[in-house]
């Protein structure tokens, strides 16, 4: 298995556990990297749009952890011996603030690109899928990738005027 830039899985998984692992892998790089953009800028609209699609990649994990869990039971037999067992007091602990600033076109182009990426994955595992819940989280979470490509889309165009959406323009 190959990744590119930042983590995004490119492998070829012959398990369905595996492609979901794949996705797993896909939603956390997300997450990072939509947390990292909320972090380091001061673009109100912007934070906004990121938290947004953030919490859906957010809930997006959790959809893929429960059916992980419910197509490998080793898995599932460590969740449940694993889930009382981890108590972290996070009382004394912070994070730390970055004076770094993002590049924001720079990082909404990158968001597209990690959009698109997870949309051919996930396509990919619906194409082949004989699951029925599989086909059913895989078919929602895309839609939703979709949709987060045309929120980024329209978002770039507010900041780079030849890059994204042009108006008037309609799918082929």
């Amino acid at each position: 298995m190959s990744y590119t830039t930042e983590g995004q899985p490119q492998g070829i998984p012959s398990k369905i556990t595996n492609f979901i692992r794949e996705s797993l892998i896909s939603e956390i790089v997300a997450i990072n990297q939509y947390n990292y953009h909320i972090n380091n800028t001061s673009c109100p609209p912007m934070v906004k749009l990121w938290k947004h699609i953030r919490d859906e990649e957010i809930r997006h994990f959790s959809m893929f952890s429960e059916l992980l869990r419910k197509y490998d039971p080793v898995q599932l037999k460590l969740y449940e011996e694993t889930k009382g067992h981890i108590n972290i007091d996070f009382t004394n602990c912070y994070s730390l603030k970055s004076a770094t600033k993002i590049n924001i076109p720079g990082a909404i182009r990158s968001d597209i690109k990690g959009e698109l990426e997870a949309i051919i994955l996930y396509e990919d595992v619906v194409k082949h899928g004989k699951y029925r819940d599989v086909f059913e989280v895989y078919t929602e979470i895309t839609t939703e990738e979709k949709e987060h490509f045309e929120e980024l889309s329209f978002a770039i165009m507010d900041y780079d005027r030849d890059f994204g959406i042009r108006p008037g323009c309609k799918g082929v």
